[in-house]
């Protein structure tokens, strides 16, 4: 009964119930989860901007821990219960749910199951992961790719985190924090750093970079995983004004934006123009431009 649970896919998934909605992380899932059709409600503790959004859209709210308040017709075979890691273990909503063998997942485990049945590109590393998903999902998108890119924070642009409505293509941020990261599928992926951020965690930074070569493996074709060159990993390389795969060279500031050239294995791209400030972006719009380019985006 169990393993079976285990392996829900996107379809099997009619329902889904947030115990939580309002985080950021959460309601992007919760509009995902709307904008491919499915059934959406949910508790938080306290009312704010981003849960209106979510009742505009049609989503049901409550602020009280009621099991009253859950949906009838939301039985364990076709729901997927989500919760953030706050939830308190006395919540009587979390407790209703387990005690009835209900499949609930932490956010980082729903993505490993939403990747698993679409395109992903994941964008890992500890710096940068944020600025680069939002200019790869903002590339898919104008460029017609059936996509949502989940973004870490609010995108200026599209006043929210999310970027399109795609059902078949996911741009997602890989988080290695808890080793959060490990449950994604990638088809095609990034590192654009490796640095001990979370030490706290891990203890060294010997075993972030051992998670680190363990996310790596998950993309089988090394063709499709994009590096910088300090990194110790087997992949595609990118660099500024130095010899790689990809490289960004012949950079100019002008009015407060780069103007730079993009060589790719089969063409030179010029005159790019790129707003956001800082080398390191730069790298971060390069790396966008790559995943892009392997995909097939014009």
């Amino acid at each position: 009964m169990h393993k079976a649970k285990e392996k829900m896919n996107l379809n099997q998934i009619q329902n889904v119930y947030f115990i939580g909605i309002g985080g950021i992380g959460m309601s992007a899932l919760a509009r995902y989860f709307k904008n491919i059709g499915k059934q959406v409600s949910g508790y938080d503790k306290t009312p704010s901007m981003l849960t209106s959004e979510l009742i505009e859209s049609g989503i049901d709210i409550h602020f009280e821990d009621n099991i009253g308040l859950i949906p009838k017709d939301y039985y364990t075979e076709n729901t997927l219960v989500i919760i953030t890691p706050a939830v308190p273990k006395t919540h009587s909503e979390w407790n209703y749910f387990t005690e009835r063998d209900y499949v609930v997942k932490k956010r980082a485990e729903v993505l490993g199951i939403i990747t698993k049945d679409t395109f992903c590109f994941a964008v890992a590393g500890t710096h940068g992961k944020t600025t680069t998903s939002s200019i790869l999902g903002h590339i898919l998108y104008e460029s017609g790719a059936d996509v949502t890119a989940f973004v870490g924070g609010i995108v200026e642009n599209y006043n929210s985190n999310l970027i399109g409505e795609g059902k078949t293509v996911t741009v997602v941020e890989a988080d290695e924090f808890d080793r959060s990261f490990l449950h994604l599928h990638p088809n095609i992926a990034c590192i654009t750093s490796m640095d001990a951020d979370h030490l706290d965690i891990y203890g060294t930074s010997d075993a972030i970079e051992a998670s680190f070569v363990e996310f790596a493996s998950k993309v089988e074709d090394k063709n499709k995983l994009f590096i910088t060159k300090e990194l110790p990993l087997e992949g595609v390389q990118c660099a500024i004004n130095e010899e790689a795969v990809y490289k960004a060279f012949n950079v100019r500031i002008d009015n407060g934006s780069y103007i730079f050239d993009v060589q790719t294995p089969s063409e030179v791209m010029t005159d790019l123009r790129f707003g956001l400030p800082g080398k390191h972006n730069l790298m971060n719009g390069l790396m966008a431009i790559a995943m892009a380019k392997t995909f097939g985006t014009p």
